[in-house]
């Protein structure tokens, strides 16, 4: 996912990539656009997210968070009234049973829809929120509410919901549209436990800029929330059946509550030294590992629930271990050097293809390319063997230079990679503005080298 340079006025062309505009002046194609976008492996909107099995886990896990939700303490109070509200819907002949199926797939599609809504809006202000996310302070302040919203979960406070919110999503209505009422307030009353949750995913899906993919995984948020009161509204004269309240809840609600800090550590780590890059998300996994695990006191009558405490302690701590040990055997990366005219000119006589990396701190694929793509031992020797590497870093803005080269490359935000060849014409079907892992990228290496002039 390209992500929009902050120094600009950024819009977004057709195919869903932000494009700059200098002092007012009119968008116009640059030479140096790439002509297929697609060739650089993205889907049309450039989110590597709608790619295959990525897509296919990322959605899988926002379901499940859909559904964990619901062991909030905030969703419970919606039992009773689900269970008021279809009881009296049901009946033992089969009309009646298909029809409470259609008020059921109602009550369902009002909570997608308010969610749903809530993505699209939050993905057509990412060019806007895309440009403030470059600001430390914006993040410093995103990390800071997430944090908050965490104390909430954590019970250092109360979030609530006002009274007359409460009681207005109770009220009873009749016909599907009363199903679907229903599902359009349930967000309301679970808004203080899933709220802060949602807020963090508002602004991932901000950062993206695609209303589609935005109300895609909102969508699918929705489909998890929803299908346990699905289920509960077909089955309504069952409630004996549920999992009664108690510690167990108060357990999933600070699991929540360590969701939010791990993406606080997440949306603050640009500003932060390297240093603490490595050692913040180590500590936050080895923190919540510890306090879910083994230092939460929260109990729960089911033999189970020790071993589900367990389990999930147990797993943050392997997480923080893979974390650090990747790090630690992470070898020596490609050793960049400074744009130039010289270096250029020297790389044209030598005959060797440059390959030109446009990044910066606070942009999370430039930091993936960094830390796994331009560490990778193959992509390194090769680096050092045949290739002059740029590095041309925009994370402040605002420098002469960096302008006249993003207005000469065409450069419509980072990452962009550009690749050179002996003559030092770009190869713009191997222009890349999205992470790329190893492999491809070694293989865009090798097509590069084909290339070079025969002697």
């Amino acid at each position: 996912m390209a992500v929009s340079l902050g120094y600009k006025n950024v819009y977004r062309d057709p195919y869903g990539f932000p494009k700059w505009q200098e002092q007012g002046l009119p968008i116009a194609s640059s030479p140096a656009e790439p002509a297929e976008p697609m060739q650089a492996g993205l889907n049309p909107s450039g989110d590597r997210s709608l790619q295959g099995w990525t897509m296919l886990w990322t959605l899988l896990g926002i379901f499940v968070g859909g559904l964990a939700l619901n062991l909030t303490p905030c969703v419970y109070p919606m039992i009773p009234i689900t269970v008021s509200f279809f009881g009296g819907r049901a009946g033992r002949d089969k009309p009646s049973q298909i029809r409470l199926v259609f008020h059921g797939i109602c009550y369902l599609m009002g909570l997608a829809l308010t969610n749903s809504t809530l993505g699209v809006v939050a993905a057509l202000t990412g060019g806007l929120m895309g440009a403030m996310l470059q600001n430390p302070i914006v993040l410093t302040l995103v990390a800071g509410v997430l944090v908050l919203f965490a104390t909430s979960l954590f019970g250092f406070w109360e979030l609530r919901m006002p009274g007359f919110l409460t009681q207005a999503a109770g009220k009873s209505y009749s016909g599907y549209f009363g199903s679907l009422f229903m599902g359009l307030t349930l967000g309301v009353v679970a808004a203080p436990c899933i709220g802060p949750f949602v807020l963090g995913l508002l602004t991932w899906v901000a950062g993206m800029g695609n209303p589609w993919l935005g109300f895609l995984i909102f969508f699918i948020l929705s489909l998890g929330l929803g299908l346990p009161f699905f289920v509960l509204a077909l089955f309504s004269g069952q409630l004996q059946r549920l999992p009664k309240a108690g510690g167990w809840m108060i357990w999933v609600r600070k699991l929540m509550g360590w969701v939010l800090v791990g993406m606080a550590a997440y949306f603050i780590r640009p500003v932060l030294p390297e240093t603490l890059k490595i050692v913040l998300p180590v500590a936050v996994a080895l923190a919540a590992g510890l306090h879910l695990g083994w230092l939460d006191r929260s109990q729960a009558s089911s033999k189970a629930f020790p071993w589900l405490k367990a389990i999930v302690g147990t797993l943050c701590l392997v997480l923080a271990a893979m974390w650090i040990t990747a790090w630690a055997m992470r070898g020596p990366g490609i050793d960049w050097r400074a744009y130039s005219e010289q270096t250029l000119s020297q790389a044209t006589e030598q005959g060797k293809p440059v390959i030109i990396d446009f990044y910066a701190d606070w942009c999370t694929p430039c930091r993936e390319l960094e830390e796994v793509t331009f560490h990778h031992a193959d992509v390194v020797r090769q680096a050092e063997q045949g290739f002059v590497m740029i590095k041309v870093d925009v994370t402040k803005g605002g420098d002469p230079l960096h302008e006249k080269l993003l207005a000469q490359y065409g450069v419509k935000g980072v990452p962009t990679v550009v690749f050179l060849d002996a003559r030092g014409e770009e190869r713009t079907e191997l222009r890349l503005v999205d992470f790329l892992p190893p492999g491809p990228f070694l293989n865009r290496m090798a097509d590069l080298k084909k290339s070079l002039p025969t002697k």
